[in-house]
């Protein structure tokens, strides 16, 4: 490998994850384009969250990823110590408690407690041996996993509470962890659903059931996902045209801005544009999984494995449940629904991505 291979790498990805954001404003603007005073001020604020992110992601590239390894039990630390900040003096927006302000500015712990467990776990489990103690290993990974998961389900936020599952299975079968271990889970898992109902707030057992029959609440639980696919179906192949979503435009399709923005590209752009950002991101996890498989290093090799797992099963949840395959759990669509914590959290993920391919490719 050469400087050359790593450039051709580096901007690669770069256009891909501009193009993906840019994409998501074009449509973002439509979404907003008739709220009063905010019209088009979302895109506005969002390109320039775009911008901040590239920033960070040129200076995590340029910091490497070991660094942030060597200090992720610390980043850990303050992601719990945060965690526990937003219950206590968080602001709460739509039910609830997720919000840290500084200043002007607010933000979500939550979001970035991912990427934190992330490097943790990859930090832990990459300078300990599969084959000693592994059930030590095993059970030290699931409550590194399960102490910030809880913390972020009391907010409540069951969507993100619910994504480090996937990562921590994921991270754990690339380390080499035995099957048993896996069923251990699984079986554990399943032994815990009563007491996780319990934990549930009632719109979230609503939104359950909602899923397992659609039609149990149409105007209620089920109203926002029936409307989505309506949207969605109404697009047809090429879509109603730039603006032009009746849907969206008269809001039958709440927060189409942020959770249900894949709506707005559905109705608008089509089967057509549904296709191109299915193609985007096709070729970001193709040039995510190159990463992995340059590096020898177990670190790396498990940081990006938990960075792919988070991306997936992030486009996976929220087109799934835009289109009634998964239940509404509000997460939002990477680097393409409003919000400035998530965004941030994409692009910090993506400079460790391309810092992994960095470190094989320059000697």
């Amino acid at each position: 490998m050469s400087q050359t291979s790593f450039t051709r790498f580096y901007w690669s990805f770069f256009l891909v994850i501009l193009g993906i954001a840019l994409w998501g404003i074009f449509f973002l603007y439509s979404a907003s384009y008739n709220i009063g005073s905010e019209q088009g001020m979302l895109a506005l604020r969002q390109m320039v969250r775009i911008a901040v992110g590239l920033m960070v992601f040129l200076g995590v590239v340029s910091i490497g990823y070991k660094s942030f390894l060597n200090i992720s039990y610390v980043l850990y630390v303050v992601t719990l110590i945060l965690l526990i900040m937003v219950l206590v003096f968080g602001t709460r927006r739509y039910g609830a408690q997720r919000w840290l302000y500084v200043g002007p500015f607010s933000f979500q712990p939550s979001e970035f407690s991912k990427i934190a467990v992330i490097l943790a776990l990859s930090h832990y489990l990459g300078r300990r041996k599969k084959n000693l103690y592994q059930i030590r290993r095993f059970i030290i990974a699931f409550i590194m996993t399960i102490v910030p998961l809880v913390l972020v389900l009391k907010e409540p936020d069951l969507g993100t509470s619910l994504i480090f599952i996937p990562i921590l299975l994921c991270m754990l079968y690339v380390w080499g962890a035995k099957l048993k271990y896996f069923l251990m889970t699984i079986v554990l898992g399943l032994s815990s659903l009563p007491f996780l109902w319990m934990l549930l707030k009632p719109y979230q057992k609503d939104r359950l059931f909602a899923f397992i029959d659609p039609n149990r609440d149409p105007l209620g639980a089920s109203y926002t996902v029936i409307q989505s696919k309506i949207a969605i179906g109404s697009g047809g192949f090429l879509g109603k045209g730039w603006l032009q979503g009746t849907q969206n435009k008269l809001y039958f399709v709440p927060e189409h801005h942020t959770d249900f923005i894949f709506s707005v590209v559905g109705e608008e752009g089509g089967f057509i544009s549904i296709v191109v950002f299915f193609l985007l991101f096709v070729l970001l996890f193709r040039l995510s999984f190159m990463a992995i498989r340059r590096t020898t290093d177990v670190s790396g090799k498990l940081l990006a494995t938990g960075i792919i797992a988070m991306v997936f099963f992030h486009i996976f949840i929220n087109i799934g449940m835009t289109i009634g395959l998964m239940p509404v759990t509000g997460l939002p669509l990477p680097l393409i629904s409003y919000g400035g914590s998530s965004l941030l959290t994409f692009f910090i993920s993506f400079g460790l991505l391309v810092s992994i391919f960095k470190e094989r490719s320059i000697f």
